[in-house]
């Protein structure tokens, strides 16, 4: 169950934008929420307050994280999830810490 603080916390990071496009120049490109496989612990994805946003393209499309995987990804784009995940918090001014 999403708590309402997710829920404000995911609202949030929606209305940044996509991250990729933001990195490219292109500020609020409308987003989904990404929960990276990577940074999560065990099994399964991140929380709800480890997403990234990102347009539908850099997301699932073929030039995206699921399109891509992670490696390429990382490999096309020079930065992985990780710092995608830094750039987020930073704008809503967290510290990266809180989101484990």
């Amino acid at each position: 169950m999403t708590t309402l603080k997710e829920k404000k916390h995911m609202s949030a990071v929606a209305e940044l934008g996509c991250a990729v496009c933001r990195r490219m120049g292109y500020e609020g490109t409308p987003a989904e929420l990404h929960h990276p496989r990577r940074l999560a612990w065990g099994w399964g994805r991140s929380s709800h307050m480890s997403v990234i946003p990102l347009c539908p393209e850099h997301h699932r499309g073929s030039t995206g994280l699921h399109g891509l995987g992670t490696k390429g990804f990382e490999a096309h784009y020079g930065y992985d999830e990780a710092a995608l995940l830094a750039d987020t918090m930073l704008l809503l001014g967290h510290d990266i810490r809180e989101t484990t």
